[in-house]
């Protein structure tokens, strides 16, 4: 198993051609590595440099073919030989029979699914010639971008992964020799992963609000409210509530929600952009058209409609971007203000759902409620 002591191959398929990376590619390679996208979500070095690009050419990419470790590919148009991408084997594991595929393209090349045929390629003759039982894809989770590619490359994302170097989380799929190469993906998926992919839209609301990201200056502001005995009593904020809490929560939550496509989570921001409460939409792990609403006002702004303008932006922002066919909204039975809020914002109260939610410990009974378009 594993590539050693062949020459290695020029594959011709998905309208691509494959070949041995050459000296005459440094340029482009270099070229291409100064994309900030590739710097940030792989693993080259940043910043680039032309030497980098040679060694990588002329150097690493023959010995890893020779030693068996690898089989990386210069991805090119087959008409007119411009290097598209990079593509191939970044480790072949023989013990396994199993490998992992990478790849990045280069900015002149991207909207033309050059990664996903390069992958096909790539994961077809890993099969075909190599007798592989498993080709492994993995990325940083919030890497929408390749994880789309491996999706149409016919990958199933399994889960996540602790990544060690950075303390973050990684996607990790694969592919079997069965597997289609060229899955039909639902729109909503191609959707999610084009909004997810972005940076997180700051919102208008009613009244001159905002709905933007928490930052550090909130963090004062976040804590009082968090420890206000309201929100103690309503909501499952940890308690006692401490300055560590609000870092936390906007520094890693916030960030890595919207990173994952699970949802987004905002500040309301009052006229002056001082924090005056929080506010989160959930996307449903069962069913992709359905999300739910959570939020806080700080004591400071109850009563004065800011909730409700912050819950219709909020909503709107579902139904227009992320295509949502329902908005669910869930309260203890007597949260009154959290139900008016609700009601203001369009919500129809729905019924009570028996010990619906885990409160510190004990089950409680809730008010649901729902929105549609």
């Amino acid at each position: 198993m594993g590539a050693e002591g062949k020459s290695q191959p020029e594959i011709n398929d998905q309208g691509l051609v494959l070949r041995p990376w050459r000296e005459e590619d440094t340029d482009s390679v270099y070229r291409a590595c100064q994309d900030p996208a590739i710097q940030h979500w792989t693993r080259v070095p940043s910043p680039y440099l032309p030497e980098h690009a040679r060694h990588f050419v002329t150097e690493y990419s023959a010995a890893t073919w020779r030693a068996g470790t690898g089989a990386p590919f210069a991805v090119t148009d087959p008409d007119t030989g411009e290097l598209l991408a990079s593509c191939g084997l970044v480790t072949i594991d023989r013990v396994l029979s199993s490998a992992e595929v990478g790849y990045w393209t280069a900015p002149w090349a991207r909207g033309r699914g050059v990664a996903t045929r390069a992958t096909r390629a790539v994961s077809r003759w890993a099969f075909e010639s190599l007798g592989l039982r498993r080709v492994v894809w993995q990325a940083a989770v919030g890497n929408q971008a390749s994880r789309l590619v491996a999706l149409r490359a016919g990958f199933r994302i399994d889960g996540y992964m602790r990544m060690a170097d950075d303390g973050g989380d990684g996607w990790v799929g694969a592919l079997l020799p069965g597997d289609p190469l060229d899955p039909v993906i639902d729109e909503t998926v191609i959707r999610r992963a084009r909004v997810f992919g972005a940076p997180q839209p700051v919102l208008g609301a009613e009244g001159g609000l905002r709905l933007r990201r928490p930052e550090p200056r909130d963090f004062d502001a976040i804590v009082d409210a968090c420890r206000d005995p309201e929100s103690v009593r309503w909501t499952t904020v940890p308690d006692p509530y401490d300055h560590a809490h609000a870092e936390d929560f906007a520094t890693r939550v916030t960030p890595a929600k919207w990173a994952s496509g699970k949802g987004a989570v905002y500040a309301i921001a009052d006229p002056d952009d001082a924090w005056a409460g929080s506010i989160d939409l959930t996307v449903s792990a069962d069913d992709p058209l359905v999300a739910e609403v959570g939020y806080l006002a700080a004591p400071r702004v109850r009563g004065r409609g800011y909730t409700p303008a912050a819950l219709r932006a909020l909503c709107d922002w579902g139904f227009g971007s992320l295509g949502l066919a329902r908005v669910v909204w869930r309260a203890h039975v007597g949260n009154v203000a959290s139900r008016r809020a609700a009601e203001k914002a369009g919500f129809t109260i729905e019924g009570t759902q028996r010990g619906a939610l885990n409160h510190r410990g004990e089950r409680v009974d809730a008010w649901v409620g729902g929105l549609v378009p």
